[in-house]
């Protein structure tokens, strides 16, 4: 049997679509759940939180994860499905990213050039490099399992998509406890934190989701 063959023999029933697609929200809504326990479990939310939500670099450090999660997200639940194109959802990417382009531009605007070094090293940034990670274990592992009951052209890609949606929501909530604001240190420390979940969940869905 031809590949297209068997790619539409998986895909031809519209219930199976919507069984992926359940299966990564429940997934989707448990992880969060258990990561979301996790973190007020251990280091909790940043203690000035309310304060804090004033300010505009907290404000954009938390759109920015979120939006960035979201977008992923949608990545995640078209990627499964060989039979619909990603590209239009990978598209959604742009928009956090200019973002936090814009953000970074602002920065370096307000703060002295003497300060960036600071900003952008901030305080925590080996904690951030750690803890982000661990918040997306769940997630990952959770939009990983959803996914084999998918059938994904790419399943590097498809791991690569999870990794990415789990490091941001991991970035997400991490960032209501971080106390490094500056769109910096969010451009560094937070992204790479992510970039390693994602070549971490492109490593294991090339093994993982293998059909």
């Amino acid at each position: 049997m031809k590949t297209e063959e068997l790619i539409g023999l998986l895909t031809q029933d519209a219930p199976a679509g919507a069984s992926l697609g359940e299966r990564l929200a429940r997934a989707l809504v448990a992880a969060v759940g258990v990561s979301a326990l996790l973190m007020l479990a251990t280091i909790g939310l940043r203690p000035e939180l309310l304060a804090a939500l004033g300010t505009a670099r907290v404000l954009f450090k938390i759109a920015f994860t979120l939006l960035l999660a979201a977008s992923a997200c949608a990545v995640v639940f078209r990627v499964g499905m060989p039979d619909l194109a990603v590209g239009a959802r990978a598209r959604l990417l742009v928009a956090p990213l200019l973002l936090l382009c814009g953000g970074v531009v602002a920065e370096l605007v307000a703060v002295p050039r003497d300060a960036w070094a600071a900003s952008l090293t901030g305080q925590n940034a080996a904690f951030c490099l750690f803890f982000i990670p661990v918040l997306a274990l769940a997630p990952l592992g959770g939009l990983l399992w959803a996914l084999r009951s998918g059938a994904p052209e790419s399943p590097g890609l498809a791991g690569a998509a999870a990794g990415l949606a789990a490091g941001a929501l991991a970035a997400s909530l991490y960032a209501w406890h971080c106390p490094d604001d500056s769109p910096l240190f969010v451009a560094t420390w937070y992204v790479i934190a992510m970039a390693f979940v994602t070549l971490a969940g492109g490593a294991i869905g090339r093994r993982l989701l293998r059909w």
